[in-house]
């Protein structure tokens, strides 16, 4: 099957689904396919082949998250995240909402 579990999809199922129908293709970014990748990395290459979305856990502290810790990244590094696939976006004719608000402790972006 082309969808993974809960619809969410790896970069390479993401391409095969856009090549078969139109379906929103979401790619969750820890989930790099057996291949050891960081979720920058992940979301990058998914924004540039085009998929609708990226999914990525934040957290404050990894280290100390009841679930999902060792994948997950730091708000500035999310924040880092977003400005670098919303310069990879146009691209491929797709724009980065921005409006979230994001704090930390030492920083607060929006």
């Amino acid at each position: 099957s082309v969808l993974a579990t809960l619809n969410l999809l790896s970069i390479v199922d993401a391409l095969r689904a856009m090549d078969l129908v139109y379906v929103t293709a979401l790619v969750a970014a820890a989930a790099s396919g057996g291949v050891a990748a960081t979720p920058h990395q992940v979301a990058r290459a998914a924004v540039a082949v085009g998929a609708d979305g990226v999914l990525v856990e934040v957290h404050h502290q990894p280290d100390k998250a009841l679930s999902d810790g060792p994948q997950s990244i730091y708000p500035e590094q999310f924040a880092e995240m977003m400005d670098e696939i919303e310069q990879i976006a146009p691209v491929v004719h797709r724009r980065v909402p921005r409006g979230i608000q994001v704090t930390t402790a030492a920083h607060s972006w929006s």
